[in-house]
């Protein structure tokens, strides 16, 4: 199939809720993708933060292929080895006791939230949840009440109840909303999608405090930030401040969708059985791509290697701030999660870049997010850092 017909069919038949660009992808192979006409594209987008070891990556496809042979779904009514593999080696990287699998972000996310609720029924009229602004946290009706970006919330009302939000960063506007009634406070440790804002490590040992104050869980979010994207496992990590539950999914299966939450043992037994569940969460492909991801990154290093590469394109990207400080206003993030805020709207740069054949993506309007597989290497980063100067000059 050619691709005009690739893509006329897509627009005939798709539900068109995704702005796309016109551009066909047929394979990859480590950070390159290729597309329909066998052009070959430097990605440093890793489909959203998740192909964290690229493409085609053996250990992985390999998982994938084996386990495929023997048997694909069961219930988890039932046992199966490859499960119980995935769940300890989670266990062991994000520092927690028990583990859920599902099946993506939103899900997982409405997991926490419904925990929290359920935690909440030990006092009257416990059930408040208080999110951030600018963050996001899934599309199901539940997470995208408790995303803190009104536009996704046109439309969709009468929205749940009880969700709250403060100013990301301002502890004094969370400890005027805390009280005995908030069930839970739900952050990204650094906002992916509303921007890459990275709090400071007080701020987050503050909101800490204040949960521990008024006995509320404290959710971390780690949908994006989570599985070495950042230089440590889980961006808890840097700050110290252990959640009461810590969401993942993305880079978790390497481009498989799935996902889950952590909870130590003292939140164990809130669910009872019926409570909470899922027909395809922790089926034995999905853990058969968890176990061999972690493994891969466990065995290649690839935790410090985000931190190295990370470290260095922040300082690329310095210096291309200072080449074009009436362009780009400011660039954070850590590891390999980073944003270049620009002064205008960023779709044209995406597109100059993508001309180059260098995708990138903007998100928040402005900010370009930066998100390559864990495997980039220097001389990767190079490159996309001259196409990005190239365009940033006829910005």
């Amino acid at each position: 199939m050619d691709y005009k017909t690739v893509i006329s069919e897509t627009e005939k038949y798709y539900l068109p809720v995704f702005g796309r660009y016109q551009l066909v992808l047929d394979h990859g192979k480590g950070c390159r993708l290729y597309d329909a006409e066998g052009n070959e594209y430097l990605d440093f987008f890793a489909g959203i933060a998740v192909n964290c070891l690229g493409y085609a990556h053996p250990a992985v496809t390999g998982a994938i292929l084996g386990q495929a042979a023997k048997i694909m779904h069961c219930s988890n009514l039932y046992y199966t080895a490859i499960q119980a593999k995935a769940v300890k080696v989670i266990s062991e990287v994000t520092g927690f006791d028990r583990i859920f699998l599902a099946n993506c972000g939103a899900e997982v996310n409405e997991g926490a939230l419904k925990l929290a609720r359920k935690y909440g029924k030990k006092a009257p009229g416990k059930y408040r949840i208080i999110t951030a602004m600018q963050s996001f946290h899934g599309r199901t009706l539940m997470t995208l009440t408790a995303t803190g970006q009104p536009n996704y919330h046109e439309d969709m009302e009468p929205l749940p109840e009880g969700l709250e939000y403060v100013t990301f960063g301002d502890i004094k506007e969370l400890e005027a909303k805390m009280g005995d009634d908030v069930c839970a406070v739900m952050l990204e440790p650094i906002q992916g999608e509303g921007g890459v804002h990275v709090p400071s490590d007080e701020y987050l040992r503050q909101v800490r405090a204040l949960c521990d104050k008024y006995d509320a869980l404290l959710i971390f979010d780690e949908v994006q930030s989570g599985v070495g994207r950042t230089g440590k496992w889980f961006a808890y990590m840097y700050s110290g401040v252990k959640p009461d539950i810590l969401t993942f999914a993305k880079g978790i299966g390497a481009g498989f969708p799935t996902g889950g939450f952590a909870i130590d043992e003292k939140l164990a037994h809130v669910f009872k059985h019926g409570d909470h569940g899922g027909t395809f969460g922790g089926n034995p492909l999905a853990c058969a791509a968890i176990y061999a991801t972690l493994t891969a990154i466990r065995a290649e290093n690839l935790v410090d290697k985000a931190a190295d590469r990370g470290a260095y394109m922040m300082a690329g990207l310095k210096k291309l701030q200072e080449k074009y400080p009436d362009k780009i206003k400011e660039v954070r993030g850590k590891g390999l999660l980073l944003g270049m805020e620009l002064v205008k709207e960023g779709r044209s740069l995406v597109e100059a870049c993508m001309k180059e054949y260098l995708l990138i993506n903007c998100t928040a309007g402005n900010v370009i997010r930066l998100v390559p597989p864990l495997i980039v290497s220097e001389e990767d980063i190079d490159t996309a850092l001259a196409v990005m100067d190239k365009a940033l000059a006829a910005f």
